[in-house]
C-alpha cells in the first residue's frame, strides 16, 4: 500500500534538494510533482488541490532556520498535512451502552462479515468484552453460516434466526438474548446494499432508528478508490455513520480513499483491515500512517503488535531454558506462531524505517516459514526436545517426511544451533558474553 505515492512525494522532494531556501518558484515546482502524485494515488481532485495550498501557504510563510535544509522542511510540512487531512489523531470506539451496539454497514463483498469477527476477536483479546453477533444479512446465501463460521474462529456466539426476514426483530431478540447472558457488545452484520436501492437503505435506516446503536460504522473495500469515497457520501447522508472502516489495505491499492475519505465525509476512519486473519486489524493512526506514507517506517505500531503477543510468564520460562542450553525445537516453533500472530511478513518489515523502500519489490510469502514448520512437524517429540539426537538417519527421515530435502534439513539445524548459542551468550553474559565468543582478530 503507498508505495507509488512514497516513490512519488520521494522524487518530488529532491527538486528541493540542495536548494538554499524555499522560494515560489520552487515550491511550485514541487508541489505540483506533489499534486500529480497525489492524483496518480487516486486522491480526489479537490482534496489533492486544497492539501498543495495549504502546503504551500505554510512553506511560504516559513523561515527556514539555518540548521533545517528546504528539502527536509517541505517533507515536515507535508507530512504534517497528510495526519491532519487523514483526522490528525485516532478515534475511538464510543461505547457506553449496556450492551453496547456496533451496527455494521457498507456494500456487498466490502468484506462487513469478516472485519465484524476481527472486530469481536479485537475487543474479547484487549479490551476482555464479551461480544455477541448476530446475523442480519437475511438476502444473501449462506450468509448466516459464513458469520457462524468466523465467530466459531475467534471463539465468539453467534445469534440468528433462520426463517426470520425481519431484521429489526431479529436485532432486538438478540440485545435481549446479550443481557440475558451477560454479553456487553453486540456486533450487528447488515446485508450488503447499493446506495440507489431504495428498499434497501430505508431498512438499515429503520435498523439503525429502533438500535440507537453506539457506533455505526461504514465498512468500505479501499481498493475501490474514488468509488469508495462516493459510496460513503452517499451512505453518509442517509445513516450519518460514526466512523469509516477501510479493510483491504494489504492488497494492490493506491490509497486514495484513506487519504480522500475523511475530508469529504468529515468522518474519522476508525479501523482498518491489513490481511486476512483474524487478527489482521489496526486502529487507525493517521500520524503512523502518514510515516509510513513518507518511509519513515512506523515503529511504535510494529512494538505495539509484538507487546500484545508478548507473555512475561513465557519469557521467564524461555529464558531459564537459554541459560541452561536446553531452548529446543518446541520453544523454537513457539517462537515462529508468535511472529505470525503479528500480521502479514511484509508489512511487518515494512514498519521498521528504511526498509520499506528496501523491500518494496521483494516478494515476502506468507509462507515463509512453510518449509521450517514442516520440518519440526516432521521430528518425534523426543527429538524437538533433545536436537543433539538428530543424527544422519534421522535427518533423512525427517527430510522425507516434510517433503524438503537433507540440505534443507541440515541448514536448519545448523541455523538453530547457531541461534541458540547467540542466545545463551547475550542471556547469561550480554555484550561481554557475546565479544568473548567471538573468533580473535590475527
Amino acid at each position: 500500500m503507498f508505495e507509488n505515492l512514497s516513490d512519488r512525494l520521494e522524487r518530488s522532494f529532491k527538486i528541493l534538494k540542495g536548494e538554499g531556501k524555499i522560494t515560489e518558484i520552487n515550491v511550485a515546482e514541487t508541489l505540483k510533482d506533489v499534486r500529480r502524485a497525489l492524483l496518480d494515488a487516486d486522491v480526489n481532485y479537490k482534496v489533492a488541490k486544497q492539501f498543495t495550498d495549504t502546503v504551500k501557504q505554510k512553506a511560504m510563510g516559513m523561515n527556514v532556520l539555518t540548521a533545517i535544509k528546504p528539502g527536509q522542511l517541505m517533507v515536515k510540512i507535508v507530512h504534517d498535512e497528510l495526519a491532519t487531512l487523514m483526522g490528525g489523531t485516532a478515534s475511538e470506539l464510543q461505547l457506553t451502552g449496556k450492551p453496547a451496539i456496533i451496527l455494521m454497514s457498507g456494500l456487498q463483498g466490502s468484506g462487513k462479515t469478516t472485519f465484524s469477527g476481527k472486530l469481536a476477536n479485537m475487543l474479547k483479546t484487549k479490551q476482555h468484552k464479551k461480544p455477541l453477533l448476530v446475523a442480519c444479512d437475511v438476502y444473501r446465501p449462506a450468509a448466516i453460516e459464513q458469520l457462524k463460521v468466523v465467530g466459531a474462529s475467534v471463539d465468539v456466539p453467534v445469534y440468528s434466526e433462520p426463517e426470520s426476514k425481519d431484521v429489526v426483530s431479529i436485532a432486538n431478540h438478540a440485545i435481549a438474548e446479550a443481557k440475558a447472558k451477560g454479553n456487553d457488545v453486540v456486533i450487528v452484520d447488515t446485508a450488503g446494499r447499493l446506495a440507489v436501492d431504495e428498499e434497501m437503505m430505508q431498512e438499515i435506516e429503520m435498523l439503525k432508528n429502533a438500535l440507537n446503536p453506539d457506533e455505526t460504522l461504514f465498512v468500505v473495500d479501499s481498493m475501490t478508490g474514488q468509488d469508495a469515497v462516493n459510496t460513503a457520501r452517499e451512505f453518509n447522508e442517509r445513516l450519518d455513520f460514526d466512523g469509516v472502516v477501510l479493510t483491504k489495505l494489504d492488497g494492490d491499492t493506491r490509497g486514495g480513499a484513506a487519504l480522500s475519505i475523511r475530508t469529504v465525509v468529515t468522518k474519522p476512519i476508525k479501523f482498518v483491515g491489513t490481511g486476512e486473519k483474524m487478527e489482521a486489524i489496526d486502529v487507525f493512526h493517521p500520524e503512523r500512517m502518514a510515516d509510513r506514507i513518507l518511509g519513515m517506517g512506523d515503529i511504535v505500531s510494529l512494538v505495539e503488535r509484538a507487546q500484545e503477543q508478548y507473555d512475561e510468564e513465557e519469557a521467564k520460562r524461555l529464558q531459564k531454558k537459554i541459560m541452561k542450553n536446553k531452548f529446543d525445537f518446541n520453544d523454537f516453533l513457539g517462537q515462529i506462531q508468535q511472529i505470525k500472530k503479528m500480521g502479514n511478513l511484509k508489512d511487518l518489515a515494512s514498519m521498521i524505517p528504511g526498509v520499506g523502500k528496501a523491500i518494496k519489490d521483494v516478494d515476502i510469502d506468507d509462507d515463509a516459514f512453510k518449509g521450517i514448520e514442516a520440518i519440526i512437524q516432521s521430528m518425534t517429540p523426543k527429538e524437538r526436545s533433545n536436537p543433539e539426537i538428530l543424527n544422519t538417519s534421522r535427518r533423512n527421515r525427517i527430510a522425507k517426511g516434510s517433503g524438503t530435502t537433507i540440505q534443507d534439513v541440515n541448514r536448519l539445524i545448523k541455523q538453530f544451533d547457531q541461534t541458540r548459542k547467540m542466545m545463551k551468550m547475550v542471556t547469561s553474559g550480554g555484550m561481554k558474553g557475546m565479544m568473548k565468543g567471538m573468533p580473535k582478530m590475527n
